[in-house]
């Protein structure tokens, strides 16, 4: 297992980036960008600290601005019911965005988006991302591709939780969670990761004690340490892979040995991000 000092496990809310330091350092899809791409989005991009359990927007709201999510920051697309359950549609950390990236902005917010992991978050207003990539064919190219991963995660997570069992299902989240932080010990509480399952918290909390005899996790008070990166994904169910080979594939998404998202380089190619010249197929 991993070491990570005590600070870095109980710290959820990350400063404001340091002097010196980068604005696109924080967020891998804006560290991806070029010198031109980078000089496009600068001037419009704000800084800002939010908490574990804000609201960056809810479902019915016009959305009308981009969210980057910086570092260990963390936020999710939950859907709500009448009844007040709920269930995680997507997770979203430094290898992305969430707002009105596919869309032109300044439309009704179909999910909420909470952040489940508080830090620093770089937000433009989105009406200047989409001037910017009617001006830049690789930012077109890339927020294409990522557009494209974030509905193959919720796609699966839909199939997900229909198919699969809640253990499975458990697994599957911590992965994609740790993915995105780095870290072995995830400032998670029961009543949170329940809610994302959509299952009761008393429930979780049977599955969680099996998972821990297993080996699989060391459950604390608002944390869940995993001891075994290898036994997870092996005990998880397809899905965390699915999506994981998708990124890869699809964004340049590019993990170290150890299962963290370090890197983006998507492809170069931008012809699928250019009008079609013929009537598509039937």
């Amino acid at each position: 297992m991993r070491e990570r000092s005590e600070t870095q496990i109980v710290n959820t809310a990350y400063p404001m980036p340091p002097a010196g330091e980068p604005l696109f350092e924080g967020n891998l899809l804006l560290k991806a960008l070029g010198a031109q791409d980078r000089a496009l989005l600068a001037p419009h991009l704000e800084p800002s600290v939010h908490q574990r359990g804000e609201t960056l927007f809810t479902t019915g709201t016009l959305v009308s601005s981009i969210a980057f999510p910086c570092h260990q920051t963390v936020a999710t697309l939950i859907v709500s019911m009448r009844d007040g359950r709920s269930a995680e549609t997507a997770t979203i950390g430094r290898e992305g965005a969430l707002g009105g990236v596919v869309s032109n902005g300044f439309l009704p917010a179909s999910t909420s988006a909470v952040v489940q992991m508080g830090g620093t978050v770089l937000r433009m207003d989105a009406l200047r991302l989409q001037e910017a990539k009617r001006q830049s064919a690789t930012l077109r190219n890339l927020f294409t591709r990522y557009g494209d991963c974030l509905l193959a995660q919720v796609l699966q997570s839909v199939a997900c939780n229909a198919l699969h069992p809640i253990e499975e299902r458990c697994l599957r989240w911590l992965l994609t969670l740790q993915d995105r932080t780095g870290s072995d010990t995830l400032p998670i509480t029961h009543e949170l990761l329940a809610a994302m399952l959509g299952v009761q918290r008393t429930y979780l909390t049977r599955i969680l004690r099996t998972l821990q005899r297993q080996g699989l996790i060391a459950v604390g008070r608002g944390r869940i340490t995993i001891l075994s990166r290898a036994a997870l994904e092996e005990g998880a169910c397809e899905c965390h892979g699915v999506v994981r080979n998708h990124y890869e594939t699809v964004l340049g998404a590019v993990y170290d040995p150890e299962g963290q998202l370090v890197a983006v380089n998507p492809p170069s190619a931008v012809r699928e991000t250019e009008p079609p010249t013929a009537e598509p197929a039937l």
